[in-house]
């Protein structure tokens, strides 16, 4: 398999509290990948470094062979990288639609704000209603994100970054506060991705619907990776429940 990231030895600490302490793994072109870890594992901050929304004290961060860690997180998008965020960020002066035509047109033109302008209207609009017709967002594109139930914000934001036509996914806790049956719909939906070319990473605290749909998994605790490897395999392993139990 091709290696599309490599994260190799990430070191950071907030008021010197290590969250990340030597975390190293690889990301394999077409996969599906999944951090899991307990609580203040420091899952997340392990993510935002690879999207360079937090820079690392020390360690490195590749896209392919080419080592990224100095650009910032517009940089690493031009070269195939998308991410959602936990807590999700529409505009929410747009509709649902123009959301996911600015993330499109920012491919194109470098900046979100002149996409519409610069940009033919018809093929983002085209564009962005395909993406939500396969979300299952075409019937709410003229909505605002306001009118938005919590489920359907969340389906949105992977809408927004499947625009943006990545290679490499990043998605931090898509299933956080749904219900069940809106998680499973989700990782259902995430599941789909990486038949379409799109690798994806994704943390996220709910192990039952990761378990189900992960190729493989990184189990991070107390900033260190303690395990991967195939979901089965992982979650057998006495050390990895006693991180998530305390017990064996």
């Amino acid at each position: 398999m091709t290696v599309l990231a490599r994260i190799d030895d990430l070191h950071i600490s907030f008021g010197g509290v290590a969250a990340a302490n030597g975390v190293s793994f690889i990301v394999e072109q077409g996969e599906f990948l999944a951090v899991i870890g307990p609580n203040g594992a420091g899952k997340t901050t392990a993510l935002r470094m690879v999207a360079g929304i937090l820079r690392p004290d020390s360690g490195r961060v590749f896209r392919g062979d080419r080592d990224v860690t100095s650009l910032p997180a517009h940089a690493r998008v031009r070269l195939g990288l998308g991410f959602t965020h936990q807590i999700v960020r529409p505009f929410y002066s747009f509709t649902t639609i123009e959301n996911v035509m600015l993330a499109a047109g920012h491919h194109q033109t470098g900046s979100p704000w002149r996409a519409i302008a610069i940009r033919s209207r018809a093929a983002a609009r085209k564009r962005a209603h395909e993406i939500l017709e396969r979300i299952g967002l075409a019937a709410e594109s003229e909505k605002s994100p306001r009118a938005l139930p919590l489920g359907q914000r969340k389906r949105l934001e992977v809408a927004r970054a499947i625009a943006l036509d990545p290679k490499l996914l990043l998605l931090d806790e898509p299933l956080a506060g749904l219900s069940s049956a809106e998680a499973a719909t989700m990782a259902d939906l995430i599941r789909t991705l990486p038949g379409e070319g799109i690798t994806v990473l994704l943390v996220e605290h709910n192990l039952g619907e990761v378990l189900r749909v992960a190729d493989r998994l990184v189990v991070l605790d107390a900033g260190k990776v303690l395990a991967e490897g195939v979901p089965a395999e992982v979650m057998k392993r006495d050390d990895v429940r006693q991180a998530y139990t305390g017990v064996v």
